[in-house]
């Protein structure tokens, strides 16, 4: 049992009560996932600081001092000015760079460092402990940005570990988060993996998110990777899956696991349980309802 909490902001206006917003439905969730969290916030300016290209890290020991690793980037980068940062359990890599470029840096100059995020809008941060402690540490609250998504945890397929904690972010932008288990994911891991697919982590969750993303890379867009990964694996789950342009919510195909979904002029926000969005302003007025089985809803 975990918990999944994300929200899209479709009022611009509203952008800056993002993290506010997301950090209330995190911890309205904490029961179903006690043994750590994660979350993904697009276009947060505070977070991004103008950066072309931001890359999350695993944790905040590094090989070398940040202050050192950043000044060895940015001339290991032809002169693209590159910061690194801890914040709360995890650390921040920005750079003027592409992110191809940055990534190809790191794998050179801190190989044992463990990626947990990359693209042009999001930065995912992640920790073992209590979700709220972990949202905290991070700063969830004083986000803000265009959308974002968080997961509770509580380990069944493997140990509690940052690194197993979602989403799951294994293309530029690309995050999924999971709620339930798959029964065949090592036997599509293995297919993968024959395919050149590397993984971080012996969490199914991950085979689910690189699933899609060679999906997306072959040109698939986000409703038919979802709905070609509902033919290859086998289990019970939910999954949302952002993007820098959308969200995307899907359940099996009896639906076992527990979703909600409500929808404004102003928002739409996906929960575990109703209780996480019954604080969202404008809730009384929302369309409100339960994804169908095996379908894929998009915005």
């Amino acid at each position: 049992m975990c918990g999944i909490a994300a929200l899209q902001i479709k009022n611009p206006e509203m952008g800056p009560q993002l993290g506010t917003l997301l950090h209330s439905m995190t911890c309205d969730l904490i029961e179903r996932g006690p043994d750590s969290a994660g979350l993904a916030v697009y276009d947060d300016p505070q977070t991004m600081q103008g950066a072309a290209s931001l890359v999350s890290l695993l944790g905040i020991d590094l090989p070398l001092p940040a202050a050192e690793l950043a000044d060895r980037l940015t001339e290991r980068l032809e002169g693209a000015e590159t910061t690194v940062e801890a914040v709360g359990h995890t650390t921040l890599v920005r750079s003027q760079a592409s992110t191809d470029a940055l990534l190809q840096a790191l794998e050179e100059l801190a190989p044992e460092a463990s990626v947990i995020g990359q693209g042009s809008h999001v930065a995912v941060m992640k920790g073992v402990g209590n979700p709220r402690e972990v949202a905290s540490a991070h700063g969830l609250e004083a986000m803000s940005g265009t959308r974002g998504v968080t997961h509770t945890r509580m380990a069944t397929e493997s140990a509690v570990t940052a690194a197993g904690s979602h989403p799951y972010s294994v293309a530029d932008d690309l995050c999924l988060v999971h709620n339930g288990s798959f029964s065949n994911h090592l036997t599509v891991r293995d297919e993968l993996e024959r395919h050149g697919v590397r993984f971080g982590s012996d969490n199914d969750s991950e085979v689910a998110a690189r699933y899609v993303a060679s999906q997306l890379e072959e040109g698939a867009d986000l409703e038919t990777a979802l709905l070609r990964l509902g033919e290859v694996f086998d289990g019970f789950y939910t999954l949302v899956v952002t993007t820098r342009d959308g969200m995307a919510v899907v359940r099996d195909p009896i639906a076992c696991k527990p979703c909600v979904v409500a929808e404004t002029d102003d928002w739409v926000a996906v929960a575990s349980e109703f209780r996480a969005l019954s604080e969202l302003p404008g809730i009384e007025s929302a369309r409100v309802f339960e994804p169908e089985p095996g379908r894929v809803y998009t915005w």
